[in-house]
C-alpha cells in the first residue's frame, strides 16, 4: 500500500513539473487562427436548401425534392427519380420499357399498386391493367424538365385516393428553366441518349419544350434490347387573373425486346449463360399521349385549384407463359400475347378557404 502511494505521488509531480507542461502547445490565440497559412486549403463553399414545411406538412414522413437535388444526381432511367423519395427502392426487370417495380421501407409496391404517383394532377397509376393493378410507368418523363417532388409516405393522407396506401409522389413539371439542356450521351452496351430541354417567353407567357430519344442494347448474350424510347413535351404557362394558368402535351412511344427471366438450373446445367434467354421473342411496345391543363390562384376568399386532362395509353407485351422443366430438357409453353389500353378524361377542382372564428 506504501508503495502504492509513492507512485501516485511522483506521477502528480511530475505532470506539475514545467518540461510536462511545455510537452503540450498552447492554443493559438484569435489573431494567430485568422491569420492565413501557407499551405491553406482552397476554398469550398457548400450551397444547401431550406424549406419549411412547418404548418403545412401533417407528419414528418413528407417533404419536398427540389430541382438542385435533381440536378446533382445522374439518373439512369425515369424511374429512378422515384428514389429520391427517402427509403424507396427502383428495380427493372423483363425489359427497359416496362415499368419499373418499385419498394418502399422494404414493402414490394409491384408495379406501383401501392404508391400513388402524378404528374401536374395527372394519375400516373392505371386502375385497370392487363399486367398489374396500379402500374406506374414514369418513362414519359424528361427529368430534366422537372421542378420538384413532393411526397408523403404512410397511410396518413385522405385527399390522396386510391393506390396511396404506402404513400404518394406528385412530379411538378417546371414553367421555366433558369438555363436550357442539351446533351448527347453514350454508353457502353448501345446505351445513347440525346435530350433538348428549353423556356422561352412567348406571348405574354413561357413555352416549355423538349425532347428525348434513348437507345439501349443491354449486357446480354442472344438478344439486344433494341430499346427506342422517344417523347416529347411542350408546356405554355402564364398569368391569367389572379393566379397561373398553363396547357400541356406530352408524348411518348417506346418498343424493345426483353431478356425476361431465366431458371438457375438452366445456368447451373450450362445451356445458357446468366445473361442469356430461354426464349428470344420476348418484348413490348408502349405509348402514352396526353393534354393537360390548369389553373392556380385567389378566388372566392381562398385558394382554388382547377384542372382537367385527357390521357390514352397503350401497352403490348409477348411474354411467355411460366417455364416448366422435363428430365433432359428445358420446355416452353405457347405464347401469349398481353394487351392494356386505356383512355382516361376527367376534370376536377379544390380549394382552401380561410374562415375567421370568433371576433
Amino acid at each position: 500500500m506504501r508503495w502504492h502511494f509513492a507512485r501516485v505521488a511522483a506521477a502528480l509531480s511530475f505532470i506539475a513539473s514545467p518540461s510536462f507542461a511545455t510537452a503540450h502547445p498552447q492554443p493559438a490565440t484569435r489573431q494567430q487562427a485568422e491569420q492565413p497559412s501557407a499551405d491553406t486549403d482552397d476554398e469550398i463553399i457548400v450551397t444547401g436548401r431550406r424549406l419549411s414545411l412547418v404548418g403545412e406538412a401533417i407528419s414528418a414522413s413528407e417533404g419536398v425534392i427540389g430541382r438542385q437535388e435533381i440536378d446533382a444526381r445522374p439518373l439512369l432511367r425515369a424511374g429512378d427519380l422515384l428514389e429520391f423519395v427517402p427509403g424507396l427502392v427502383a428495380t427493372q426487370h423483363s425489359g427497359s420499357g416496362k415499368a419499373n417495380q418499385y419498394f418502399l421501407r422494404g414493402f414490394n409496391l409491384d408495379h406501383g399498386t401501392d404508391f400513388a404517383t402524378f404528374v401536374d394532377a395527372m394519375p400516373v397509376n392505371m386502375r385497370t391493367h392487363g399486367h398489374g393493378q396500379g402500374w406506374t410507368d414514369l418513362n414519359f418523363l424528361i427529368p430534366e424538365a422537372i421542378e420538384q417532388i413532393r411526397y408523403r409516405k404512410g397511410t396518413y393522407y385522405a385527399d390522396v385516393g386510391d393506390f396511396s396506401s404506402a404513400g404518394s409522389a406528385r412530379f411538378e413539371l417546371a414553367d421555366t428553366l433558369p438555363r436550357g439542356v442539351a446533351e448527347i450521351t453514350a454508353g457502353a452496351f448501345g446505351y445513347r441518349r440525346g435530350v433538348l430541354v428549353k423556356s422561352i417567353k412567348m406571348g405574354g407567357g413561357d413555352l416549355l419544350f423538349g425532347g428525348e430519344i434513348q437507345t439501349f442494347d443491354g449486357p446480354w448474350d442472344d438478344i439486344d434490347e433494341d430499346v427506342k424510347k422517344k417523347v416529347g413535351l411542350l408546356k405554355y404557362s402564364g398569368t391569367v387573373g389572379a393566379g397561373r394558368a398553363h396547357v400541356t402535351l406530352m408524348a411518348y412511344d417506346n418498343d424493345w425486346n426483353s431478356p425476361d427471366q431465366i431458371p438457375q438450373r438452366a445456368v447451373e446445367q450450362n445451356m445458357i449463360s446468366r445473361f442469356g434467354s430461354i426464349d428470344t421473342t420476348v418484348g413490348g411496345e408502349a405509348s402514352r399521349y396526353s393534354i393537360s391543363g390548369g389553373w392556380s390562384g385567389t378566388a372566392l376568399s381562398g385558394r382554388l385549384s382547377a384542372e382537367a386532362y385527357a390521357i390514352q395509353s397503350s401497352l403490348n407485351c409477348f411474354p411467355t407463359s411460366p417455364i416448366f422443366s422435363t428430365t433432359r430438357s428445358m420446355v416452353i409453353s405457347s405464347a401469349r400475347l398481353m394487351t392494356a389500353e386505356s383512355t382516361v378524361l376527367n376534370c376536377r377542382s379544390s380549394g382552401r378557404r380561410a374562415a375567421v372564428v370568433g371576433g
